[in-house]
């Protein structure tokens, strides 16, 4: 089996290298992408597979210019438990000259297959294990948190994924050869986000990872790192929408006593078990751990709402992601 290697995608994978691998495949006349990797490399090698076949610019794509009609078949082996992309049609590309990172998605680079094997994450370092447990439980938030009414199975799957990661990841941390532990993560990360599977019905609300995507952009920081600095705050910023679904989520997952505290107390003390857990497991707390300044609030929160408002549990214009960066800072 005659093959090539495109090796060193970066982390937030760039354009730059997805044009390299057009080239690659199109010189080779490469008619099968093997993805072994995280999801950068997966995400890259699903826009790789959709700019082969595609005469026009790749990244037509990821600016609504263009739809995915073809891509080369492509499968997946993984080697970091985060973001879910062995099991949808989905990809995040940023293109570095410009600042900008944006998603696009079709079914036509959903893998024809992907193998899922614990042990290929055992050498994973240790920060990556952290925000990739960070993304899946940040995938999870944002399907949970809905506003959609009479959801209760749909519910109970995403607090189990939420729980089986707070269980799972500490022991990762302590052991990174315990194959029980790794392969659980492993496969949360999988259920977390494969096309809405654990929240048919109930309408999402992706922001955070919007806004997150534009800090990315300009920084270049860890995706899951953005995240684990945006969310606490989004959640501060928006749990008046339906203070009853965030009391839940701190009883379930966090399991906080109800006891002599209010609805918005419940919730409020939630919130602050997701921001120290984060915190207890490496995630940062503010932008500044990355010397991240308030220079960019406004570029990232024009860019965050360039298509309209974001989010749906509710719905953020531009001084809304501004508040919410700030308050990241």
């Amino acid at each position: 089996m005659q093959y090539v290697e495109l090796a060193g995608i970066e982390p937030n994978p760039r354009l730059t290298s997805v044009y390299e691998g057009i080239s690659l495949c199109r010189e080779h006349n490469v008619d099968f992408i093997l993805a072994v990797g995280g999801g950068s490399v997966i995400d890259a090698s699903k826009a790789i597979a959709a700019g082969v076949p595609y005469e026009g610019d790749v990244w037509d794509f990821f600016t609504n210019k263009a739809h995915i009609e073809s891509a080369l078949p492509l499968g997946t082996i993984l080697t970091l438990a985060a973001t879910g992309t062995e099991m949808n049609g989905s990809m995040v590309i940023s293109h570095w000259e410009s600042k900008l990172k944006r998603g696009s998605g079709s079914p036509h680079v959903y893998p024809r297959f992907s193998i899922l094997d614990p042990t290929l994450t055992f050498t994973v370092p240790q920060h990556q294990t952290v925000y990739g447990s960070i993304d899946i439980m940040s995938h999870v938030f944002e399907q949970y948190f809905s506003l959609t009414p009479d959801t209760p199975l749909q519910e109970r799957f995403c607090e189990a994924i939420l729980q089986t990661v707070i269980e799972n990841v500490e022991v990762a941390i302590a052991n990174p050869n315990d194959l029980a532990a790794r392969a659980n993560l492993m496969w949360s990360s999988t259920m977390a986000l494969n096309g809405g599977q654990i929240s048919l019905g109930m309408r999402n609300d992706w922001a955070s990872h919007g806004i997150e995507h534009e800090i990315s952009a300009i920084y270049d920081i860890p995706h899951g790192a953005g995240l684990s600095i945006v969310f606490p705050n989004w959640m501060e910023y928006v749990y008046k929408e339906r203070p009853d679904r965030f009391a839940q989520y701190a009883t379930r997952v966090w399991g906080i006593s109800s006891e002599g505290k209010s609805e918005d107390e419940l919730a409020l003390a939630g919130i602050q078990a997701t921001r120290d857990f984060f915190t207890k497991i490496g995630g940062e707390a503010t932008l500044a751990q990355f010397e991240i300044d308030g220079s960019q609030l406004e570029r990232m929160a024009i860019e965050a709402v360039r298509y309209g408002p974001i989010g749906s549990f509710k719905r953020l214009d531009q001084d809304d992601v501004h508040t919410i960066l700030k308050n990241s800072l």
